[in-house]
């Protein structure tokens, strides 16, 4: 079995570069066709080499079906006004209605991923997702915005979020950035999701400057550096890492006994928090053993 080595953080680091932009909005148009190739480069002699090349199926269906869809409805003024006086995300995933835009991604992705290959399992929860009634749809689609996903019915909620990400990506990348504020710890400050993973950036203006990647719509927010994503705590932060893959460490917090992945790009910019987190199951299993729980949310993980 692998090793765990522990070490200690080092916020010196980002003492003496400028202050990096509070966020980075998604480009729809980019992300996930990268999401998909970097899946596809993972599988490659993976234990879960199957799964991978699904998944990157996926993301390239989820790129391919953007074409000519219908515009998300807009963020009503008064929306964005309060959520703004209220240090509230503009996008409320709590009262998410289904519009033309939705429904039309939604549709086009289960007609896509037909033609992907796919798991026996992944296939029969495809089935039931097309067949699914509107109540059984907007039941599934509660769930994965609420982040509580039925371990019972993972394979079927999966689509449902794949068509969400499309969906909440194209709205996140129509908002403007300086006018989102941060909304609490481990909250996206667009949608109010919960991250994935965190990115140590590989920028020139601001290198090494860490970003939480939202596990939703995308967007990435700025976050300090040894502070932990759950709780904020600045005490008693470790990070663990597997001996030899120290690219990907997850940062561990004994005040709130959760962890977080923590992806640094300097050393190997093609790390995407969603593909990445999914290929370094090992480490959440190592983690675990520690003693402490996930925090990070990646709908292709639910269940492990």
């Amino acid at each position: 079995m692998s090793s765990v080595d522990s070490t200690a953080p080092d916020p010196s680091v980002v003492s003496n570069i400028p202050t990096p932009p509070f966020v980075r909005l998604p480009d729809p148009s980019q992300l996930f066709s990268v999401r998909a190739a970097r899946f596809g480069a993972l599988a490659e002699g993976h234990e879960l080499a199957p799964y991978l090349r699904f998944l990157s199926g996926l993301c390239r269906v989820q790129a391919a079906i953007q074409e000519g869809l219908p515009e998300p409805d807009a963020v009503a003024p008064e929306t964005l006004e309060r959520a703004r006086q209220h240090t509230m995300p503009p996008l409320d995933r709590g009262h998410f209605t289904a519009d033309a835009a939705f429904t039309a991604t939604l549709d086009r992705l289960l007609v896509a991923a037909a033609d992907l290959d796919m798991p026996a399992q992944a296939r029969v929860a495809l089935e039931k997702v097309t067949k699914a009634d509107a109540d059984e749809r907007t039941r599934m689609i509660e769930n994965v915005l609420a982040e509580a996903i039925p371990v019972e019915a993972i394979a079927e909620h999966i689509f449902l979020a794949a068509a969400l990400q499309v969906h909440f990506v194209r709205l996140a990348a129509r908002l403007d950035a300086k006018s989102l504020q941060s909304v609490g710890d481990g909250a996206c400050p667009s949608c109010g999701g919960a991250p994935t993973a965190t990115v140590l950036v590989n920028s020139p203006h601001t290198p090494g400057a860490r970003y939480c990647s939202c596990s939703l719509c995308g967007t990435l927010w700025n976050y300090v550096r040894s502070k932990c994503t759950l709780c904020g705590s600045t005490r008693k932060i470790l990070f663990q890492e597997i001996e030899g893959a120290g690219n990907i460490k997850a940062e561990t917090c004994d005040d709130c006994h959760g962890y977080m992945k923590v992806l640094n790009q300097q050393k190997d910019d093609r790390l995407d928090p969603v593909a990445d987190d999914v290929a370094t199951l090992g480490l959440d299993l190592l983690v675990r053993e520690l003693g402490f729980r996930r925090g990070g949310v990646n709908p292709f993980l639910i269940g492990y």
